[in-house]
């Protein structure tokens, strides 16, 4: 059985892929002192919950946070008995090619959303992931990643206005019943809401102008839903697209002899 790991800066996501379907989804906070011993007793308590052993056999990792991927790697080693695939890492084959600026690092989970959008939806795709930073990924007609836009995340947007703007309060995100807020909180919301709409139609549109075509767009993350009431702002939501595009990676590494 595989064992999918997505560390984000702010959630660290483990899902278990028996080769045909995800058996298990669980979240916990990313922390960076969080050792091997204390990732087995929390995913092992919680399996034992839902009634499903810790049978691993395979490990893949995708993670924004260096930090982590040590304590990751030694919990694979010590309960999983494997030596995990890293993407990012030498080692990770991927089956479509990145195309950036030489010396350009790119974030791994945004490399694994590509290839997740390419293996469901083909090219031409542009890839809106809704995590601590809103990252939008552009995907070309033969899977190649060719770049994108990071804009800064919604959760990060409200805490960083909360926080500068000593009157303002930290409000939860929500779509607003009317555009004009009467109160500091329906205006907050409102800026929020349908700034970020305002900001996905706007750089989704000057990408196809740029690109001389029209693309799909894709959405992940825990508030594309939330948008997507706004506006006809996707043409479709992945709640598993990481999680897809790592049982991917770890195929092809595995088909081509490479773990």
């Amino acid at each position: 059985m595989l064992l999918a790991i997505d560390c984000g800066n702010t959630n660290t996501v483990f899902s278990l892929w028996d080769g045909e379907k995800f058996l298990c989804t669980l979240r916990t906070s990313t922390e960076h002192q969080r050792t091997a011993d204390q990732y087995f007793v929390w995913l092992d308590t919680l399996l034992r919950h839902h009634g499903i052993p810790l049978d691993v056999d395979a490990v893949v990792i995708s993670s924004t946070v260096p930090r982590v991927v040590w304590n990751l790697r030694v919990f694979a080693d010590r309960y999983c008995g494997c030596r995990p695939l890293v993407v990012g890492k030498p080692d990770c084959l991927l089956p479509v090619d990145v195309r950036v600026d030489a010396g350009t690092q790119v974030g791994p989970d945004r490399l694994v959303n590509t290839v997740a959008g390419f293996d469901r939806h083909g090219g031409d795709l542009i890839v809106v992931d809704f995590g601590t930073a809103t990252t939008f990924d552009v995907v070309d007609t033969d899977g190649a990643y060719i770049g994108g836009v990071i804009a800064p995340g919604v959760n990060l947007s409200l805490q960083a206005l909360h926080e500068a703007a000593a009157a303002l309060p930290h409000v939860d995100v929500t779509k607003p019943e009317r555009v004009i807020g009467t109160n500091t909180v329906a205006c907050m919301q409102s800026g929020v809401f349908w700034g970020y709409v305002g900001l996905i139609n706007g750089i989704c549109e000057r990408i196809e102008a740029e690109r001389g075509r029209k693309m799909k767009v894709i959405s992940t993350g825990g508030l594309a839903p939330l948008f997507q009431q706004g506006h006809a702002l996707f043409d479709t939501f992945e709640d598993d697209l990481t999680m897809h595009g790592l049982t991917v990676i770890h195929k092809y590494n595995k088909d081509r002899g490479n773990i």
